[in-house]
């Protein structure tokens, strides 16, 4: 069962982010479909963390995405939650080792979180959350 609210991407090319977030969170392919050019993919889901993302390639030919401009920042933000502190710390490098952009290292919240932040290297921003005591 999906969750009930899940973000989707429009995210350029779609299969190196499928790539970059399956290598970063271990993300697990439910849904695969390229699209008819053989190039673009039309649709993807990935569980990651107990919830799900999906994303596709932009298809500014039937209006409904648009490419994204060179340089410009995603507005969205994904947040994940995870059950352990050492998790956020190991997430955030392999994000680093694979291009991700850092906007907050791995710190001890004062609100009682292990939280990091980063930008993925196709501008969207992800915040890792875990209980700095493990649940």
């Amino acid at each position: 069962m999906r969750p009930s609210v899940a973000p989707y991407l429009t995210v350029s090319p779609a299969l190196a982010a499928i790539t970059f977030y399956t290598a970063v969170f271990a993300a697990e392919q439910k849904a695969f479909m390229p699209a008819l050019d053989g190039v673009r993919i039309l649709h993807c889901e990935l569980a990651i963390a107990g919830g799900s993302i999906m994303l596709a390639d932009a298809f500014p030919e039937f209006g409904q995405t648009r490419v994204a401009i060179p340089g410009e920042a995603a507005t969205i933000s994904i947040s994940v939650e995870f059950p352990g502190a050492a998790q956020v710390d190991e997430i955030f490098a392999k994000a680093m080792g694979l291009g991700a952009k850092p906007e907050t290292m791995p710190t001890n919240s004062f609100w009682g979180t292990r939280l990091a932040t980063f930008r993925d290297p196709f501008g969207h921003r992800w915040i890792l959350n875990a209980p700095l005591v493990a649940v």
